[in-house]
C-alpha cells in the first residue's frame, strides 16, 4: 500500500533528471528571468525554468506588431533554443498554481517540482483597477498574442467600416482611443497616426483617411510620467503635431465596446479601447501574505529574498525593493528586471551563502520612447535629447537589444524597408483555427 502511494505521488512529480546539484527553479523567462538563467547556465546549478510560452518575448516592439510593422517572429525567441547546449538547464512550459514554502515544492498543471532555491520573476500584467466592463471589452498589449489580436482587429474594423449602412456606424469602426500616456501608449498613438497618413489612403481609398480620429486619453497632467518635462512636453508636441487628440487628466471609468466614458462626462463612440494604463504583478499563491505589496508587487530585500523566506527570491517587475534612491521601489521596466538577474546570479556564483554578497544597486541608463518616423524623446543620465537624433538612438538601443542575430537582421531590414517605402507587406488578418472546424476534415 505504501509503495502504490509513494508510485502516485512520484507520477504528480515533473520529471527533472537526477543531479547532485543544487536546483534552482525560475518562474519566468521575461528580462529578468532570462538574464538569470543565462548566467547561472554557466555554473554548478541544475536550473529548471518555468514559462507559459516555448519564447521569450521583446515587449518594447509589441506595438510594432500590433500595428504590422514587424513580424511577431522576429521579436520572440525560442528558450529551448537558447539552452539547447547547456545540460544542467531544463525547461518546462507550463504556469504555477501555487508555492509551498514549507515542502519547498512549486506546483504546476503537470504536476509539482522540489527546489533548494526558488527565483519568482513572472512580471506582471494589465490593470483595469477592477473594472470588469473595461477588462472585457478593451484591448490590453502585454503579451505578443494580444498584439497580433489587436492587430486583427484594426485591420478587422477597416474591412468592416467599407460595408457600414450609416456615417456613425463607420465612424465607430475607424475611430481608436488609446488609454495611458506611457511610453506604450505614445508609441502605439504614434504608429497609429502614421498608419492613418501612410496606409489607409493606399490600402483602403474608399474610406476618408482625414475623418480617422486617435484620441490619447491620460489620467494625469502630462505624458510619460517616468521622464523629464521637456521629453513629456516634446512628446505632447509631436503628437498633436500629428493629428492625435491628446486628454490629459482624463480618466477613462467605463467602456462597454461601443461608447467610452470619461471622468468628466465625455462619450466617445468607438469600437476599440486600447489599454495601457498600468500593470499588476501576476499572482504566486503560496507566498507569505505579509511580502505581498500593493499591486501584488513581493516585498524583497536589496539581495532580492522574499521577506520572510531565506531561499526564495523576486527579481523584476514583480519585486518590490527599497533603497535610498527609490524608496518606493525600482521603475517597472526592462533595465531594472535585467540588473536585477544579473546581479542576483553574480550573488549565487559567488556562494549560496548570502554572506558575502553584494545588495543590489540600481544604475539608471535612461528612458526613451518613439512617436514615429524621425520623432523620439530620449532622457540619458547626463543628455537629454528630442527628435531625429533621438529617434536614431532610440533605433539602435533597441535593435541591439534584440535577442538572435537573425532576429536583429530581420528588423533592420524591416525598418530600412518600412522608411523607405512608406509601405509594409505585413498587414494580414490571421485568425488561428482548429482544423476540425474546416469543412474539409469533416467526414
Amino acid at each position: 500500500m505504501e509503495s502504490s502511494l509513494f508510485a502516485a505521488e512520484a507520477a504528480l512529480q515533473i520529471q527533472i533528471p537526477e543531479s547532485a546539484l543544487p536546483r534552482i527553479v525560475v518562474v519566468g523567462a521575461g528580462f529578468a528571468g532570462l538574464e538569470l538563467t543565462k548566467r547561472l547556465s554557466k555554473g554548478p546549478f541544475q536550473v529548471v525554468l518555468i514559462d507559459k510560452n516555448n519564447y521569450h518575448q521583446f515587449q518594447p516592439l509589441f506595438y510594432q506588431v500590433a500595428m504590422s510593422g514587424l513580424e511577431p517572429s522576429s521579436i520572440v525567441f525560442p528558450l529551448r533554443k537558447m539552452f539547447q547546449k547547456k545540460k544542467n538547464v531544463h525547461f518546462r512550459m507550463t504556469t504555477v498554481e501555487a508555492v509551498d514554502t514549507a515542502t519547498r515544492q512549486v506546483h504546476t498543471p503537470i504536476g509539482s517540482i522540489q527546489y533548494d532555491f526558488l527565483v519568482i520573476a513572472v512580471g506582471a500584467e494589465t490593470n483595469f483597477f477592477g473594472n470588469e466592463h473595461i477588462a472585457q471589452k478593451a484591448i490590453p498589449m502585454k503579451s505578443i498574442s494580444e498584439a497580433l489580436y489587436l492587430r486583427n482587429s484594426v485591420l478587422n474594423d477597416f474591412e468592416k467600416a467599407l460595408s457600414a449602412k450609416t456615417t456613425e456606424d463607420r465612424q465607430s469602426l475607424i475611430d481608436i482611443v488609446v488609454v495611458g500616456g506611457g511610453p506604450t501608449g505614445v508609441e502605439i498613438s504614434g504608429a497609429l497616426a502614421e498608419m492613418r497618413k501612410f496606409i489607409l489612403p493606399k490600402d483602403y481609398p474608399e474610406l476618408d483617411a482625414g475623418k480617422m480620429q486617435i484620441l490619447l486619453a491620460e489620467g494625469s497632467p502630462r505624458l510619460l510620467n517616468g521622464m523629464s518635462e521637456e521629453s513629456s512636453q516634446a512628446a505632447l508636441e509631436f503628437l498633436r503635431k500629428m493629428d492625435v487628440q491628446v486628454k490629459l487628466d482624463a480618466m477613462v471609468t467605463d467602456y462597454d465596446g461601443e461608447w467610452v466614458e470619461l471622468n468628466d462626462g465625455t462619450r466617445i463612440r468607438s469600437k476599440k479601447v486600447i489599454w495601457a494604463a498600468g500593470i499588476i504583478g501576476n499572482k504566486v499563491p503560496g507566498l507569505p501574505e505579509a511580502a505581498i505589496l500593493r499591486g501584488n508587487r513581493i516585498r524583497v530585500d536589496r539581495y532580492s529574498r522574499v521577506q520572510g523566506l531565506d531561499n526564495v527570491f523576486a527579481i523584476g517587475d514583480i519585486a518590490y525593493m527599497e533603497d535610498e534612491a527609490y524608496p518606493k521601489g525600482h521603475p517597472q521596466v526592462a533595465q531594472p528586471a535585467i540588473q536585477q538577474g544579473r546581479n542576483l546570479a553574480a550573488n549565487m556564483l559567488r556562494s549560496l551563502s548570502v554572506s558575502g554578497w553584494k545588495p543590489f544597486q540600481y544604475k539608471d541608463l535612461g528612458s526613451m520612447a518613439t512617436i514615429g518616423r524621425n520623432r523620439a524623446v530620449v532622457d540619458l543620465p547626463h543628455y537629454k535629447t528630442q527628435g531625429f537624433f533621438a529617434w536614431l538612438i532610440w533605433l539602435l538601443v533597441h535593435l541591439f537589444q534584440l535577442i538572435g542575430f537573425k532576429n536583429r537582421v530581420f528588423v533592420f531590414i524591416n525598418w530600412v524597408w518600412n522608411y523607405m517605402t512608406y509601405d509594409q507587406s505585413l498587414r494580414l488578418i490571421i485568425r488561428p483555427r482548429s482544423p476540425r472546424h474546416n469543412p474539409i476534415h469533416q467526414g
